[in-house]
């Protein structure tokens, strides 16, 4: 587990960077609170005005100057109010060192985005539902934050995006969640964790190369290739070159569909259900109680090594298909990817 807050990442092409980080402040931004914004030690401006921020922006981006970004945020689905950080990271400066191109980060400190502790009745305390509750309270957010970062409107100038609680942009396949504008194209997830991890590149240098590049960089790799991965079987232990050049070949919709039919809750999650309802039900209940009323609870920590274990492990997947064609792939951020895309390769053949 990371003691870093979630990070999100996006890229998109230089000449239209700034305008997608407009985009996507105007669709983060609470209206009307404090933006600061600081470029260089003597470019900085703390505005109300979402226009003289933006302004300073577009007058100094380029060359040595990204622009970051404070201000604060109210997440869709909790309805909590925290701060967040942007940056946008012009390419002189991707090249000496790759930081985004685009990149957020939600809170100023973990737990203000991840749960701490939760009230719990007095019954017998469960460690698999209470990570379920910590599950629930913060996949919504996740989702929600990295769509409005990636896709706060129909321009399409950014075509992929991720999430991770680690600091870098790491293998599509190893983060917790990435944002995909064109669902035909969900294989270059696979092709990009193959450059990244085979031929140790930044994700964040080549995460707007074309497809067909990414399948010629694999092609190049020598048969019988294979990297390393995180998995609970031998199969899943690593990822080979065939694999991937297999499921570049895979129709993409039958792609899609087995993701899909992957991301189903396993035993454990299902079993640890009913009591994380029941505990969302007194969440539910002592919301919607005046001050110093309500059912009897006590608040129960939730960051035992045995909570993070079971999200690590059992957290679900969500495969979400955008009316815009894009397609959301997602889960707790303590878990990655790399099961759902190794049980939907196994179920196609072509893991080998």
């Amino acid at each position: 587990m990371s003691e870093s807050r979630p990070h999100f990442f996006a890229w998109c092409n230089e000449p239209e960077r700034v305008d997608a980080l407009a985009s996507a402040l105007s669709a983060l931004v609470i209206p009307g609170d404090l933006i600061s914004v600081d470029m260089a030690t003597d470019i900085w401006c703390k505005t109300s005005s979402m226009d003289d921020a933006l302004a300073m922006i577009r007058a100094h981006f380029g060359g040595r100057n990204s622009a970051h970004v404070l201000s604060g945020v109210m997440l869709n689905d909790s309805e909590r109010i925290m701060v967040f950080s942007a940056a946008c990271y012009p390419e002189e400066s991707e090249r000496r060192h790759p930081f985004g191109p685009l990149r957020l980060e939600a809170g100023e400190r973990k737990w203000d985005f991840y749960p701490y502790e939760i009230p719990v009745g007095g019954g017998p305390r469960s460690i698999e539902a209470e990570a379920a509750v910590a599950c629930h309270l913060i996949q919504g957010d996740i989702e929600d934050l990295l769509l409005r970062f990636c896709a706060p409107d129909t321009s399409g100038r950014v075509p992929t995006g991720a999430c991770t609680d680690k600091e870098d942009w790491l293998a599509p396949v190893v983060m917790c969640a990435t944002y995909n504008a064109n669902a035909a194209e969900l294989a270059r997830d696979l092709a990009l964790s193959w450059v990244s991890l085979h031929d140790k590149e930044s994700v964040s240098r080549v995460a707007g190369t074309s497809l067909e590049a990414l399948c010629a960089r694999v092609e190049a790799a020598p048969r019988g290739a294979r990297v390393p991965m995180k998995g609970g079987s031998e199969l899943t232990r690593s990822l080979s070159r065939e694999t991937v050049l297999k499921a570049l070949a895979t129709p993409p919709a039958t792609l899609l569909e087995a993701l899909e039919a992957a991301a189903v809750p396993d035993d454990a999650w299902r079993a640890a259900e009913p009591q994380a309802h029941e505990i969302m039900e007194l969440l539910r209940r002592l919301g919607e109680a005046a001050e110093g009323e309500g059912p009897p609870a006590f608040r129960a920590k939730i960051t035992s090594p045995g909570h993070v274990r079971f999200l690590e492990e059992h957290a679900p997947f969500h495969v979400r298909r955008l009316p815009s064609g894009g397609v959301v792939l997602a889960t707790h951020p303590y878990r990655t990817l790399w099961p759902l895309w190794s049980d939907a390769l196994f179920v196609l053949g072509l893991m080998s």
